[in-house]
Formats: C-alpha cells, sequence, structure tokens
C-alpha cells in the first residue's frame, strides 16, 4: 500500500487564497470561482487566522437569509476559528478531522501562520481507503 502523506507535502507549493475579514461576501465569492477554490482563509493584519468562509457558508448563512453578498463582510458569516492541523499531521489526520466535525475544509498552520488549506478533494484513493477501512474496523468493535 502506499504511504500516507503528511499536510506539508500536501500543501507545499499551495498559494492559499486569504482575505481580511473586512472583505465583502462577493469578492470572497468571486476570488474563490476564480481560483478554483472551495474556501477562503479570513486572516488578521498579521495573517493569523481568523476563520473560514466556505461555499457552504455562502448558502447556509447568506442565500437563505436572503442578505446582500456587497454588504455582509466575511466578519459576519465566515465560521470562527475553525478546526486546523499542524504541518507534521497526517494525510489520515486530516481526513479523520473532516469526518468526525462533518466539514470539508481543514487550514494547515504552524506557529499561528498559514501554511495551507485541504480539502477532501486532494486526498488520493488510498488514503481514503484506509479512512475507510479504519472506520470499518471500529464500527465493528
Amino acid at each position: 500500500p502506499m504511504a500516507i502523506r503528511s499536510l506539508i507535502d500536501i500543501v507545499k507549493r499551495q498559494k492559499p487564497v486569504m482575505l481580511p475579514s473586512t472583505a465583502s461576501v462577493q469578492d470572497a465569492c468571486r476570488l474563490m470561482r476564480d481560483r478554483r477554490v472551495g474556501a477562503v482563509l479570513v486572516t488578521d493584519a498579521d495573517q493569523h487566522l481568523i476563520g473560514l468562509f466556505t461555499g457552504r457558508d455562502a448558502v447556509t448563512r447568506m442565500l437563505c437569509d436572503a442578505r446582500n453578498p456587497i454588504t455582509t463582510t466575511l466578519s459576519d458569516v465566515m465560521t470562527r476559528n475553525p478546526c486546523c492541523a499542524g504541518t507534521t499531521a497526517q494525510a489520515l489526520d486530516a481526513l479523520r478531522l473532516m469526518q468526525d466535525g462533518g466539514f470539508r475544509h481543514v487550514p494547515i498552520v504552524q506557529d499561528g501562520r498559514i501554511v495551507g488549506i485541504v480539502s477532501h478533494g486532494d486526498f488520493n484513493g488510498d488514503e481514503q481507503a484506509r479512512l475507510d477501512e479504519e472506520t470499518g474496523f471500529w464500527e465493528i468493535l
């Protein structure tokens, strides 16, 4: 079987999509479309992670409440203090976090600084299969 990769290997060449919390939801959605990503990392002035805005947030917190994307800022609708992983974590650790938390994106941080972000689609079949195997094993017990 293939070795499970470390998260740093997955994100090392990534240029994560970041915006300040004062950015409008419209700007965030346009950026997500243009960069073909499902999430924006929301940062403070020192580039520290303060929140995450995802396509799911756009639907559940914007469209459902008929909020105006031009006047609504990310600080109004982002997920604050999202679940993160460190650079030493493995792909399987992030997949477990996603499964346990019911979300699809995990920011990767080191010493409070953003290194990147992984989403469900970044993991290969072997890593997914390993998690399924593990999950199935625990369901049997």
